[in-house]
């Protein structure tokens, strides 16, 4: 007796695509998922600055402005420091030039004046001593509106204190001149008052101006004496 054989069914296997995937539905749902929270996100963040409230917008802009300030003063140190060294250098030196923004006299008025015409400067030995009021040649020996006197520098003493000021005192002998200049140098910066005493008058004028190396100064110098 033949036992009956039931033919084999065969399945047909569907054809597998090279680096092919198919991602099942809940990884589907988890990409649209993520997609949906990143733009929610997004919305979010762009509608913060609309949604602060005005103290917040003031305490931002300052907090900005208070960010902007401390850089420039930082850039502001730090070329302080440079000039300070050069002043310090120029000092030591001998060759120097102090531009005068301001003039004080005895009775205690100031004259805002004009830096390249109004100067005390040392070079080579010599030291000039310039004023320049109003910067008319009439009625004015320079023929800029002031006086410029020259002599031969002596007794040069220069000393720096604790805080860093620098203070550079010397005697200028001339035919027109005959006075003790007093210097000094504020501590981290080119800014200096000098004060000049004649020695055959209480006729006292204080400068107050910056201190550059003598070539690299601006000053226009007028016709020298009286």
């Amino acid at each position: 007796m033949k036992e009956s054989t039931n033919p084999t069914e065969k399945r047909q296997v569907p054809p597998v695509r090279g680096n092919e995937y198919v991602p099942s539905f809940i990884g589907q749902y988890l990409l649209f998922l993520l997609l949906l929270l990143s733009v929610i996100f997004g919305e979010a963040s762009a509608q913060d600055k609309s949604r602060m409230t005005r103290k917040e917008k003031e305490a931002a802009w300052r907090a900005e402005r208070l960010r902007k300030r401390a850089a420039e003063e930082r850039k502001e140190i730090h070329n302080d420091s440079v000039q300070y060294m050069q002043a310090l250098s120029a000092l030591k030196g001998g060759s120097w030039a102090l531009e005068a923004s301001n003039l004080t006299f005895n009775n205690g008025a100031t004259n805002f004046v004009t830096e390249s015409t109004n100067f005390i400067s040392v070079n080579d030995g010599t030291a000039t001593i310039q004023t320049a009021l109003n910067n008319s040649n009439v009625y004015s020996p320079n023929g800029l509106g002031g006086i410029t006197l020259t002599g031969r520098i002596g007794n040069i003493e220069m000393s720096i204190d604790r805080y860093g000021n620098i203070h550079y005192n010397f005697n200028i002998y001339g035919s027109d001149i005959s006075a003790t200049v007093s210097v000094v140098v504020s501590a981290g910066s080119n800014q200096a008052t000098a004060n000049i005493s004649p020695n055959f008058s209480s006729l006292n004028m204080t400068m107050g101006g910056s201190i550059y190396p003598y070539n690299n100064a601006g000053i226009i110098e007028g016709i020298t004496g009286y």
